[in-house]
This record gives C-alpha cells, sequence and structure tokens, in this order.
C-alpha cells in the first residue's frame, strides 16, 4: 500500500465515530434538549423563530464540539522542554483568545467585584463577571469551553510538531482564523460601520464564528494535511 492510501485509511479512521463517542453524544443531546425545555418553560424568554433558536443552539455546538475535541486528542508524549514550551503557547493563545473574544477586558464604570447572572439562556449561562479597576472579566460558559479545546488542541499541536514542522504550523496557522471578532473589527474599520457589509458582519458574527471555530476544531483535530 503507498503512503498516500495509508494516510487517507487513517485519516478516515480518527474521522468515524466510536460506538461510545455516539452514544454519550445521544445522552449528552437530549439532556441539552431537556435543559432548553425547561429554561423556556420557566424563563420569560420566548422562541421567536429560527433565528431565536439559532442562537439558542449555538452555545451548545461550541460545548459539544470543544468537549469532544479535548476528551479524544491524546497528545503526542515528547520531552519536558516541549511540553513546557507547548503548554506556553496554549496559555498565550488562550489570553489572545479571551481578549479578543471579549472575555478579558479593561475596566468599566460598574462596581467592582463578582457576580452572576443566572437569567440567560443554558451555554449562554450562568455567566460570571469579575470587574475590578484594572481589567473586567466575563466568564461565558460556552465561549471558555470553546476556548480552552482550542488552546488544547494548540498544546497537542505544538507537540506534535516536534516531529512534524509542517503539521505545526499549519495547525498553528489555522488558529488565526478562531479570532473572528478581529476580522470583524478589520472589516467595519475599511467599511466604514454604518455600510452594509459591517452590518451583515455583525448580523451573522455568531453563526460565521460557531462555522471558523468547528472547523477550525476540525482542522486541529484531524491535520489532514502533514500527516
Amino acid at each position: 500500500m503507498n503512503t498516500n492510501s495509508t494516510g487517507l485509511s487513517e485519516w478516515a479512521t480518527r474521522l468515524r465515530p466510536e460506538t461510545e463517542t455516539i452514544v454519550w453524544g445521544a445522552i449528552v443531546v437530549n439532556f441539552e434538549i431537556l435543559l432548553l425545555f425547561l429554561y423556556a418553560t420557566v424563563s420569560e424568554s420566548q422562541l421567536t423563530g429560527l433565528t431565536a433558536v439559532r442562537y439558542w443552539l449555538y452555545p451548545f455546538v461550541w460545548i459539544n464540539v470543544g468537549i469532544w475535541a479535548i476528551v479524544r486528542t491524546r497528545p503526542t508524549p515528547t520531552s519536558t522542554r516541549h511540553r513546557r514550551i507547548g503548554l506556553a503557547l496554549a496559555v498565550g493563545y488562550f489570553g489572545v483568545l479571551a481578549y479578543v473574544g471579549g472575555l478579558i477586558a479593561g475596566p468599566i464604570p460598574s462596581p467592582t467585584g463578582f457576580s452572576v447572572q443566572m437569567g440567560l439562556p443554558p451555554g449562554w449561562g450562568p455567566a460570571v463577571f469579575y470587574s475590578s479597576s484594572h481589567f473586567t472579566i466575563t466568564i461565558l460558559p460556552y465561549k471558555a469551553i470553546g476556548y480552552a479545546a482550542l488552546a488544547y488542541l494548540v498544546y497537542a499541536t505544538v507537540l506534535d510538531a516536534a516531529g512534524s514542522a509542517v503539521t505545526g504550523l499549519l495547525g498553528l496557522l489555522s488558529c488565526v482564523s478562531c479570532t473572528w471578532p478581529v476580522l470583524a473589527t478589520i472589516i467595519t474599520g475599511v467599511f466604514g460601520s454604518g455600510t452594509a457589509i459591517a452590518s451583515a458582519v455583525y448580523t451573522q458574527s455568531y453563526g460565521l464564528s460557531t462555522v471558523v471555530f468547528v472547523a477550525t476544531v476540525g482542522l486541529l483535530y484531524w491535520r489532514p494535511f502533514g500527516r
């Protein structure tokens, strides 16, 4: 068997879900549907069409894909030095995503201290807020889990790069696409925040960022180029 066929076979094997994954996936999805049903029953929010339903589902896409990637990823055994480098890059990358994605921001004119917002839909909440005179932290569950998954995949990619520089480079470059808010900011800066393009970017930003997130997790997990 030639090298290309072997590579495709290995990639197809990684792509094929295990029976245990399917079973747990069904359990998790049913639990999330139950959560949404309970929230819709007890909250004052009302679903008003497909658009509202999408906003309730986006967080679960991030959470499910992120947790799945973390559980299924097995970092390559390597030296302590490479592990430290990978950890440093992963922590730094998480920090960049947290800042760009709005989890970490500058101080705002509000009382300092912790607060918890319980009234948000599942996945969006419960949201934890912390404000100080120097910075503000806003922890939305779906973003925290999603960014943590990406950082972990970066860690695994860096360890893999010890044996394949091309694979590691492609994986790290694909991470750049996760920073959708940066792209949105650039577009609005170039075309003006009042243009139709800018309006479309921000109107669809959650959907687009979700697509980019899933695609990036796929690239970092399977790394079809260079394996």
